[in-house]
């Protein structure tokens, strides 16, 4: 196995801490979570009490003042535990840079240090029923009353929508300007005027609560305007690489977690007098995923070492999402195979990890909208 070279001694300790604390307070609950269809609120703040949260936000508001690999090392372990909830990648790595890069000193006090202690669970709000990558042609509109923004639009496949305190909203603040008019702004979900719909079911990740949200009236302060009005969609591309090298790192680490999981059943599985690990089928499967899984590993490390130093091109992090996920789906279903009857059966991690990787070739961005964005770099018009 090729040593990966991005962690220090002092990351490894904190792993080390992560992975008994998955085995200890999110793994003998897990099965409770996905039948309620949601992840309690004491878990989010044992979490953060514990140091998993908001690892890379700075101390004076609240967060470890870690760098990027303290969050990557928790969304790693996670994956490889199959745990798709709680969505501390959502809250930490996706959402917390928004406001620690783009929001006032207000705004940082106020929700930064609640979300490292997991007091408050936030969401972002960008698909919409019309439409999911296509920002552009967002419906939702946010029009200034005032000293006020009159919110009316709806949004759906929303990832925590039924727990958020806060929900930052990408919408409409000048529908004639197309991508220019697009605002982001922090809703507090006790506002009049805000609602959200009955939890929508999925075929997976169902610790994971999702809703559609409704928004008639609703006013809120211009004060809570993240950046600059006009600002929101250039906002969501820069993060975009973030963000998709996070789902990334979740797809690698959870393809290498049922590899270990496959390897343990074949060779204690017995067939024929012999254990199907014996098997040449078994062996050459095995051997050609760990080969695809490996190689992309030392791809996806590359990109978070050039992540850490802010050189990380977003073209290249579609890629690592695209193959990461796509090469997930593929492991997930050859794995599967090799359980027989058992891999169909939700008992089994492997089970579970098979639909829940359905998702990652959709969300955050499509592997055609990545196929897409890649062309468009090697073929410029």
């Amino acid at each position: 196995m090729i040593p990966r070279s991005i962690f220090s001694s002092d990351h490894e300790l904190f792993r080390d801490m992560v992975r008994r604390y998955i085995a200890a307070e999110i793994m003998p609950f897990y099965r409770d979570w996905e039948h309620a269809g949601e992840v309690p609120r004491s878990a989010w703040t044992k979490a953060g009490a514990a140091g998993l949260l908001c690892c890379a936000v700075p101390e004076e508001y609240g967060g470890a003042g870690g760098d990027f690999l303290h969050g990557a090392i928790v969304v790693e372990e996670m994956a490889r535990a199959g745990a798709t909830a709680p969505t501390f990648y959502l809250h930490s790595e996706m959402i917390s840079p928004y406001l620690v890069k783009y929001g006032t000193p207000e705004q940082k006090a106020k929700w930064l240090p609640r979300m490292a202690a997991g007091e408050a669970i936030v969401s972002i709000a960008m698909s919409e029923p019309s439409g999911g990558s296509d920002l552009q042609n967002l419906k939702t509109q946010a029009i200034r009353d005032g000293d006020d923004y009159v919110v009316n639009g709806q949004k759906v496949f929303i990832t925590n929508g039924i727990t958020a305190d806060m929900i930052v909203l990408a919408c409409k603040t000048d529908p004639s300007l197309g991508a220019k008019g697009i605002s982001l702004l922090l809703v507090e979900t006790d506002t009049p005027g805000f609602a959200r719909g009955n939890p929508l079911e999925k075929i997976g990740s169902k610790a994971q609560d999702t809703a559609e949200l409704f928004f008639n009236d609703m006013r809120v302060p211009v004060a809570n305007m993240l950046g600059d009005e006009g600002q929101g969609f250039y906002m969501l591309m820069a993060e975009l690489a973030q963000e998709r090298l996070v789902q990334a790192i979740r797809a690698i680490a959870a393809s290498e977690a049922a590899i270990e999981w496959t390897i343990d059943y074949v060779r204690n599985r017995k067939m024929f007098g012999k254990t199907l690990a014996d098997f040449q089928n078994t062996q050459f499967t095995l051997a050609e995923l760990h080969a695809e899984t490996l190689g992309q590993r030392v791809f996806v490390d590359r990109c978070m070492e050039l992540h850490l130093k802010g050189e990380l091109e977003s073209v290249d992090a579609a890629v690592a999402k695209m193959i990461s996920t796509e090469l997930q789906g593929k492991v997930m279903d050859e794995c599967l195979q090799l359980f027989g009857g058992w891999g169909y059966m939700t008992e089994y991690p492997i089970a579970r990890a098979y639909v829940d990787a359905r998702l990652t070739r959709i969300g955050g961005g499509s592997v055609e909208v990545m196929k897409q964005i890649i062309a468009r770099s090697i073929m410029p018009r």
